[in-house]
């Protein structure tokens, strides 16, 4: 059995959080911590670790935003921010800083637990393309790495690009390396060459 999702409540309104604590409670979620502000919100990430951030704050502001990305950068943490505060313009630099979920109004008992099922899926739909684009990023470097191994055989050795490719492909079997190592090797070799 899974452990139940730890949450993190920011909420500037007392009898609200309260509310919403409870739901949170008996729908079967942890409460880790509960904030009536943001100040210091990268630290309590760091500290507690939660599944899921929720905010509710009366009137977010950059400083939020700014604390949201960074949490993004060096912890990708899913968040879930209900704000009255509207505006297209708004709601995008949320996005942008890694808002998940952005219901245009307060939080409600009610609302809560669908909001937290989309912030964790959409948190995860964008870390799956995060890494797709990883990935793809790496998969391009490797071959920039060993097209430039290949031209600077082809200028060096006098091969062509067959040949050039082929030599690679066989330095990297016999020596049981990969075809990037064996570029890398080439290029710091041949570069320190007149």
């Amino acid at each position: 059995m899974s452990k139940p999702l730890g949450i993190m409540l920011v909420d500037d309104q007392p009898e609200r959080a309260e509310m919403v604590s409870r739901q949170l409670r008996a729908a079967g979620y942890r409460l880790l911590v509960q904030l009536t502000s943001a100040e210091g919100l990268l630290q309590h990430v760091d500290s507690h670790r939660p599944d899921i951030v929720l905010i509710d704050i009366e009137s977010p502001d950059r400083d939020i935003l700014d604390s949201l990305s960074i949490i993004n950068r060096q912890n990708p943490t899913p968040v879930a921010m209900f704000s009255a505060r509207g505006g297209s313009d708004f709601i995008g630099r949320a996005v942008e800083a890694g808002v998940s979920a952005y219901m245009a109004e307060g939080m409600s008992a009610e609302r809560v637990t669908p909001a937290i099922e989309i912030a964790m899926a959409q948190f995860r739909n964008f870390q799956q393309l995060r890494q797709s684009l990883e990935r793809t990023r790496k998969q391009l470097q490797e071959r920039k790495t060993i097209e430039r191994a290949k031209g600077l055989l082809m200028a060096k050795k006098g091969l062509d690009e067959e040949a050039a490719h082929r030599t690679l492909r066989n330095i990297a079997m016999n020596s049981n390396s990969t075809m990037l190592a064996v570029a890398e090797q080439i290029i710091n070799h041949l570069q320190s060459q007149p």
